[in-house]
């Protein structure tokens, strides 16, 4: 498989048609891991860098769902190639700035992918579209196991899997959900969500994960610790908190609307208006936009068949996504054009919000 083939093919997180999961777009769980007698990435030579790389990778292609997979070096890949897997969450940033023996497996669905020499050896993921956590870790467990065959992991039976930071120490897993909190945020919830949920051992970030921001209301939300607790426990209490975000975010949906629901479908409207007419469109005002037309398929004003459309929308909007269907590079303003006019075309097409008022102005 080859890198233009993949980024053509539509991946777990763009193609959403079977999911129908208001909040919550996508969880993943991610394992870290590293072989044992070696030394972690920024401590090796060159020299090791690389066996490790090539060790891993026959591995990690050797197993049953990365058949027909991308196996490919980070030095092999473009700029904007590499661009591309960030915005699909396929690739760190670390990993798309590696220097050399860095590399990345990838299933063709794009549903699991491996990172080789990132901060660890191997940093393991699994996504899966809506709120599927179990799966997620049930088909991650089932790649683990396969790759342990293979490669000798790096474990102490004190601390467990051992890894570059002594924060993964333990499990070394790390799950999260990626949610979309519109109303929280128009509310101005978001803060007191965030001291809530870092109290419990979780921690919120961005789309792009640390250090990025909360682009189109979207959040990621993890756990923080993996020493002490076993990964069902992890799985387990990230559930319950997760849960309890859903219902926040859909009270708060309710009390807007209560409120007052013209100004909410206000909102939602002139984000409608826009997208059909603009001619300059920046990433982060696109996502906003998006994210509120997308709160108003939740509240029916639009179809539910337009869900899967805008969760695509939101990755197809990204900068290597934009650049790499007009076939060039762009500077930033002719990349504002050019998303405006692909977000006008999509919404030429897309379905007229129908909004039922009261007479006296409520819904």
């Amino acid at each position: 498989m080859t890198i233009t083939s993949l980024i053509d093919t539509p991946s777990e997180l763009t193609d959403t048609t079977s999911s129908k999961t208001a909040i919550v777009l996508m969880t993943r769980v991610r394992l870290a891991r590293n072989l044992a007698g070696n030394p972690f990435p920024g401590w090796a030579k060159a020299a090791q860098r690389n066996e490790i790389l090539s060790a891993c990778r026959q591995a990690v292609e050797a197993t049953a769902p990365m058949k027909r997979c991308l196996s490919v070096a980070i030095g092999d890949l473009s700029e904007l190639e590499k661009q591309i897997l960030v915005e699909r969450h396929l690739i760190s940033r670390e990993l798309s700035e590696a220097k050399g023996g860095a590399g990345v497996v990838i299933n063709r669905d794009q549903a699991v992918s491996v990172m080789i020499n990132e901060e660890d050896h191997l940093r393991i993921q699994v996504l899966r579209a809506g709120f599927q956590l179990r799966k997620a870790w049930s088909a991650i467990n089932e790649l683990d196991s396969a790759l342990e065959e293979r490669l000798d992991y790096a474990y102490s039976p004190t601390l467990g899997y051992l890894t570059a930071c002594p924060t993964n120490l333990g499990t070394a897993m790390r799950a999260s959900a990626m949610m979309h909190l519109p109303a929280l945020v128009i509310a101005n919830q978001m803060e007191k969500v965030v001291r809530a949920v870092n109290q419990l051992g979780m921690v919120v970030r961005g789309l792009f994960g640390e250090g990025s921001d909360a682009s189109g209301s979207i959040f990621q939300i993890s756990n923080q610790t993996t020493l002490g607790e076993s990964e069902d426990e992890i799985i387990k209490r990230l559930g319950s908190v997760l849960s309890s975000i859903i219902e926040h975010e859909l009270n708060a949906r309710q009390k807007l609307l209560e409120a007052d629901a013209g100004k909410l479908y206000d909102k939602i409207g002139r984000a409608f208006g826009i997208l059909q007419n603009s001619h300059v469109l920046s990433s982060g005002e696109a996502m906003n936009l998006l994210s509120l037309i997308r709160l108003g398929v939740d509240l029916h004003v639009f179809p539910e068949t337009n869900r899967a459309v805008i969760d695509r929308l939101f990755i197809e909007a990204q900068p290597g996504h934009l650049q790499h269907a007009q076939k060039g590079r762009f500077e930033p303003g002719q990349r504002d054009l050019l998303r405006a006019g692909r977000l006008r075309g999509e919404f030429a097409e897309f379905s007229r919000p129908s909004f039922t008022f009261t007479s006296d102005g409520s819904n």
